[in-house]
């Protein structure tokens, strides 16, 4: 798959165009006064979730129940890579600031979508392996005359958003190891706060808050312990010596792997407590009996709530939404803070409100964090309900991963990353709910090859080898996603909008009681708040997971949203597509009333669907390669050899024809730059030819299915 492209007027790492249009500001000028007081600018989204709250509620009242439908394109910009898009476009005195694959930062003329500049950090393609789930970013952060971008090789930079050049660079993270970063930063007092990606390869998580200006580090907050239980001369020195180490055992991969609990996504300032609360991540390895065996403790603060002193770091509270986790089950999810009506006499209560992957809609007191209540948003095997203190009360056989145990949500989540929004008109909270399963299982104590992940499961477990026609139809019916409208005070959903699969886009809601929200499949649309009727739609042509965001220029309400197939479900699942997607640029969409603009066609997909070599008729050596892929290739390429497009489906590649090219690629790094590392470490020369013998098995079982066709033979010479 192509990295980066050519694409509209991108031609370079940097591009500075003079003369941008009026409404365009000369800098960004954004100070704690603005951002504290951003539900007072509406015409401007200064920040991820629009304000401090996170809400991702616009007062802005142009656009209505009433004239949605008059709803069209005002104008497109095509971004430089293809791959997953994901962020929130932030607009600040009439400049839109984003970021598309591989981290480059674009800064576009609200108003026109004329492009102003271009910042390419130039992320190395190797770094890509480093991550789980697309070489994706979500979005930029603006204070005073610098744009924070962190890049997902570790970097955090600062730009000069009047021209995109580069103001300085810190790395956060140990490059050595397999961190990337992918949230967006946030601006908190001078400070710009950042956390990190990596559980499913091992790496110890953290959160960091940096000076704005200078870029030198303030304070950091360590999630899980250090591997002595020794001080770190941290924030979170404290609460580990207090409450974390305890939690923890004396062994286990835990001491080398790090433990997990990567903040790799929500990050959220609560003013009127000063604290910053931050959504942690999932334990590395998954499997607590590798991991922390000995041990019989929560291990915090894995998928946890953490509260955090916004000038020091130190520890206020937490919540744990999954304690001593062991299904992926993460609380980094969007957090939202709101007051609600709780109290007697409908008195208000400020709370934090979040729907992890576990499944769990939580209600927290956002002072102390006292559990206030939480009900299932979605179906769930691995727990039958919260106690009094929010603590799950768990199926006894979930964590039976001997035996093996069918985990719903899967590791993807009831909610993965995308954005929630929140109403206080409507009282709701607009969710993107979702339900997938996945089997659990230990890993196979004889293998000793490491696996590029680091589960701790046999990923091989529950899957066929092959699948018999008709069996991936079956298995699509059970991959569900809906927009839901959850009210947060009775813990029930008010309406369920259905969509035709998982992983539909981030949400946005307006004063007038709208909300916005894109599918997987490219369908941008409006409903009605109240009801979930549908009032309006789009098809944009190319999957939607970003979130949209909203603004005002010269009294004309526009709203934004970022497209671009990629993203973990894209990659992980790409047996849920019946048609491959095929490669397009990411783009921006900006809509009005009365916009008469058009959607670019797509690409069109040029992959001849056939094996491109005969089948190795080994059975024995065909087993073996399902399992090397299961845990070394299938989640970038797809179980059961199925790419949903993102990356080249191996089935039909030209690299599977021959044993000395797929050795090349796959033991030698021949693609490196492209993403595709060497996997000299983790697979032998003979593993690598039996994961071709496999590839080209569920090839030409494509063909016996009737899904793909056999190659032509060469025509005989003719002869007179």
């Amino acid at each position: 798959m192509f990295r980066k492209m050519q694409a509209g007027a991108l031609t370079g790492a940097l591009l500075i165009l003079g003369g941008a249009a009026t409404q365009a500001g000369d800098g960004a000028g954004v100070t704690t006064e603005r951002l504290l007081n951003a539900e007072k600018t509406p015409q401007e989204w200064l920040t991820y979730g629009g304000t401090y709250d996170e809400q991702r509620y616009a007062r802005l009242s142009q656009i209505d129940k009433k004239n949605a439908d008059e709803l069209g394109i005002a104008w497109t910009y095509d971004l430089a890579t293809s791959r997953g898009v994901e962020a929130t476009p932030i607009i600040v005195d009439g400049v839109m600031y984003l970021t598309g694959a591989w981290s480059i930062v674009y800064a576009l003329d609200a108003k026109t979508g004329k492009e102003l500049w271009v910042y390419d950090p130039k992320v190395s393609g190797e770094a890509a392996a480093k991550s789980c789930c697309d070489v994706i970013n979500r979005g930029v952060a603006v204070y005073g005359d610098k744009v924070y971008v962190g890049v997902f090789d570790g970097r955090l930079e600062a730009l000069d958003a009047k021209t995109g050049k580069l103001v300085w660079s810190t790395v956060t993270v140990d490059q050595s190891k397999p961190y990337t970063i992918t949230g967006a930063p946030r601006i908190v007092k001078g400070r710009v706060l950042i956390g990190n990606s990596g559980s499913e390869f091992g790496v110890r998580g953290y959160v960091s808050a940096y000076d704005a200006e200078t870029g030198a580090l303030d304070w950091r907050f360590f999630i899980t312990p250090n591997p002595d239980k020794k001080p770190d001369g941290a924030a979170s020195d404290e609460a580990f010596a207090r409450l974390g180490n305890d939690t923890w055992g004396d062994e286990g991969a835990w001491k080398t792997d790090g433990g997990g609990g990567t903040a790799w996504d929500s990050i959220v300032y609560d003013q009127v407590n000063d604290t910053v609360l931050v959504g942690t991540g999932n334990a590395s390895p998954f499997n607590p009996k590798i991991r922390d065996p000995k041990g019989n403790g929560d291990n915090l603060f894995l998928s946890s709530i953490l509260a955090l002193d916004a000038d020091t770091g130190a520890y206020k509270w937490h919540f744990q939404t999954t304690p001593r986790d062991m299904w992926d089950y993460t609380a980094t999810q969007s957090i939202i803070l709101a007051d609600l009506p709780l109290g007697k006499d409908g008195a208000k209560r400020r709370v934090v409100m979040q729907a992890p992957k576990n499944g769990f809609f939580y209600v927290l007191d956002a002072a102390t964090g006292e559990f206030i209540s939480g009900a299932p948003f979605a179906h769930q095997t691995w727990a039958t309900g919260l106690d009094d203190k929010g603590r799950p009360i768990e199926n006894p056989a979930a964590r039976d991963s001997e035996a093996g145990f069918l985990a719903i949500p899967a590791p993807s989540g009831a909610h993965n990353w995308h954005p929630m929004a929140y109403n206080p008109d409507t009282g709701l909270v607009y969710l993107p709910a979702q339900q997938m399963a996945q089997f659990v299982q230990d890993r196979p104590v004889d293998r000793t090859n490491p696996m590029r992940w680091n589960p701790g499961y046999d990923f091989a477990a529950g899957l066929p080898p092959t699948y018999p026609a008709g069996t991936l139809e079956e298995v699509r019916k059970n991959l569900t996603g809906t927009l839901m409208a959850w009210d947060p005070v009775v813990q029930k959903p008010a309406w369920v909008y259905p969509h035709s699969g998982p992983f539909n886009g981030g949400l946005l809601t307006t004063e007038t009681g709208l909300v916005f929200q894109g599918d997987i499949k490219g369908y941008f649309m409006a409903l009605d708040g109240s009801t979930g009727q549908k009032l309006w739609g789009m098809n944009l042509k190319s999957g939607i997971q970003a979130a949209p965001s909203t603004y005002e220029i010269d009294g004309e309400q526009y709203v934004a949203v970022a497209t671009g197939w990629g993203g973990s479900w894209a990659l992980n699942w790409g047996f849920a597509w019946d048609k491959a997607v095929a490669p397009d640029v990411g783009r921006v969409f900006v809509f009005k009333l009365g916009g008469k603009g058009t959607v670019p066609d797509p690409m069109q997909d040029t992959v001849e669907k056939t094996p491109k070599a005969e089948p190795i008729k080994d059975a024995a050596l065909v087993q073996k390669g399902f399992v090397h892929y299961a845990e070394n290739c299938m989640v970038c390429h797809g179980p059961l050899a199925i790419s949903s497009g993102v990356l080249p489906d191996l089935r039909w590649s030209y690299v599977s024809a021959s044993k000395e090219g797929f050795h090349d690629v796959v033991i030698n790094g021949a693609l490196s730059d492209n993403g595709m590392i060497s996997f000299a470490k983790h697979l032998s020369a003979d593993d690598a030819e039996a994961v071709r013998a496999y590839v080209l098995d569920q090839a030409w079982l494509a063909v016996k299915n009737g899904d793909a066709s056999a190659p032509s033979k060469p025509e005989a010479p003719k002869t007179n």
